[in-house]
């Protein structure tokens, strides 16, 4: 309440953000969501619901965030770091381009070089202008596949991935010591210290994702020609990623009209997620229309990429997993590996990558949930020389080839999706084909991913009591099938990885469950998976363990 009184006679607010606060003068939940924490940083840095408080995301949490992380530069690089500066990059959602601008104003007021882009982009171009322009960190405003009501702030460091834990928590340390009321920042952009870009880095940035593609004369070579139906659903991936596709030879794409445009309200879907299969309900209208061979959307900040393809005459949503074996399977198919290849992917992804690894003679690395650690993989395998990365790619959608960007990205998705599928049909076969050959070589897995929502004020107490019990009383058995073997990787050092608040527990017959609480929500994320003689017997057990799996929530 003293938190919420501050706020309210600030003389830094709005009349418009005064309004809203005294809106709720007398709803003292909506006080004591809003203002009993900081909103704090997680997996992906800020990110929360719209609105006035120190617990929700508006220009004052941003604000400090950017000084935070401008202090840290400093801190660690002085001049230096002044000088490389800070790239600066939004989304389509609400509030985005003013909570950039703002990060612009704050970075630039301490002397600090800002490369702010002239419109929304997308995060993994984000990535490349870090690193392109040489800058010392970057900054993206965004809440990626997150309902309406969200936005966020995504820190990055020099190589281009995602800030590390170490990192972070200097720069959460700096913000402590900041009254988020009273940053100071220039008046406006104009100043010697920001530099607007724009098609000076998309030009660049275009031609690196087209040089990824693993058979650059497929199109030429073989004649094919491939119906493509996308959907930026509402979000930053439109031009780019059109202008990808056309680049390089794909003259039949047909875009959702009614979701083409940015608009952060995302009015024709519940929730802009390429992971929901609702989310192409308009998309599967213009696939039926034109008869498509694929149908793409990229989420609103374009680095999450989801397609659906027809089985038995029905288009049918593609998991991440399911994409992410197709890609690793068709660039082992189109390119002979290095003695080093490998490929990386997170605990929580399917085992059948280890099949297709085995068979190919490359190396699988398994990392901690986030993109950050994949692209920390790859920086440091090049560190010592190895530059054998073939593909690194996440259960929720993302992907990514080549290794220079650090985080994944829709665009380069985009692409090695639609080469999968023109590849595929020069063979008289569809991707969907593709996926039945190989569950047929290397057996029939699947997955599936339960999140455990724990809303209200004691959520968050509720998760880690949940995590507590288990690593008090491990289960033996979990739908009948006798853990073999139970992993905690609080101490650190688990499979060669940090210390994290994972649980994961390997079952009889090559079946897995991976319990984590949620970086960025009142949430327990709980994985399983399991390996079968056919889809039936896949799904069936898939259910079981699942289901009971679910019960860890309560």
């Amino acid at each position: 309440m003293n938190t919420y009184e501050v706020w309210l006679n600030s003389s830094s607010l709005t009349p418009e953000e005064r309004t809203e606060l005294e809106s709720i003068k007398n709803d003292p939940k909506q006080i004591e969501d809003r203002f009993y924490k900081d909103l704090e940083f997680g997996t992906g840095g800020l990110r929360g619901v719209l609105g006035m408080g120190t617990n929700r995301m508006n220009v004052y949490t941003v604000r400090r965030a950017a000084k935070g992380l401008a202090l840290r530069l400093i801190e660690e690089g002085g001049d230096e770091y002044k000088k490389k500066g800070v790239a600066i990059a939004h989304d389509s959602r609400r509030m985005s381009r003013t909570f950039a601008e703002d990060s612009a104003r704050v970075i630039a007021n301490m002397g600090i070089k800002v490369y702010l882009f002239d419109s929304l982009r997308p995060t993994p171009e984000l990535s490349f202008a870090i690193k392109y322009l040489g800058c010392a960190a970057g900054i993206v405003v965004t809440a990626s596949h997150n309902p309406a009501e969200y936005n966020g702030f995504k820190a990055y460091g020099a190589d281009g991935g995602q800030i590390t834990p170490v990192t972070a928590d200097a720069v959460i340390a700096l913000m402590n010591t900041l009254d988020p009321l009273n940053i100071d920042l220039l008046p406006s952009l104009d100043s010697e210290f920001i530099q607007i870009i724009g098609k000076d880095v998309d030009d660049p940035y275009i031609d690196h994702v087209l040089s990824l593609r693993p058979d650059k004369d497929l199109l030429t070579r073989t004649g094919v020609k491939l119906k493509i139906v996308y959907t930026p659903l509402h979000g930053a991936g439109n031009k780019l990623v059109r202008a990808a596709l056309e680049r390089a030879g794909y003259t039949d794409v047909t875009v959702v009209k009614e979701q083409e445009l940015p608009d952060g309200d995302f009015p024709t879907v519940k929730s802009p997620n390429p992971e929901n299969p609702e989310a192409f309900t308009l998309a599967i209208g213009y696939a039926d229309k034109v008869g498509a061979d694929v149908i793409i959307g990229t989420d609103p900040d374009s680095d999450r990429m989801g397609m659906m393809l027809k089985k038995n005459g029905v288009w049918t949503a593609v998991t991440g997993n399911q994409a992410g074996c197709l890609m690793l399977e068709y660039i082992l198919r189109a390119k002979k590996p290095a003695r080093d290849a490998y490929a990386v992917t997170t605990i929580v992804s399917t085992r059948m990558v280890d099949a297709i690894a085995k068979k190919y003679g490359i190396t699988i690395e398994r990392v901690l949930t986030g993109f950050k650690y994949i692209g920390e993989t790859i920086d440091k395998k090049e560190k010592v020389g190895n530059h054998g990365f073939l593909l690194g790619f996440e259960e929720s959608y993302g992907y990514l080839t080549g290794g220079y960007i650090r985080d994944k990205d829709a665009v380069i998705a985009t692409l090695l999706a639609c080469e999968m599928a023109a590849y595929y049909k020069s063979l008289g076969l569809s991707l969907m084909d593709a996926l039945e050959d190989m569950y047929k070589e290397y057996g029939y897995y699947a997955e599936k991913t339960i999140s455990v929502v724990m809303p209200g004020i004691d959520g968050m107490e509720k998760r880690e009591k949940a995590t507590r019990a288990l690593r008090e009383n491990p289960p033996k058995e979990i739908a009948g099938r006798k853990v073999l073997e139970a992993l905690d990787f609080t101490p650190g050092g688990v499979m060669g990885l940090p210390k994290a608040d994972v649980l994961l527990y390997k079952l009889e017959n090559d079946a897995w469950v991976c319990v984590r609480p949620s970086g960025t929500e009142p949430k327990l994320k709980i994985y399983a998976g399991v390996r079968e003689q056919s889809h039936e017997q896949a799904k069936e057990q898939l259910e079981l363990i699942s289901a009971a799996a679910a019960d860890f929530g309560k």
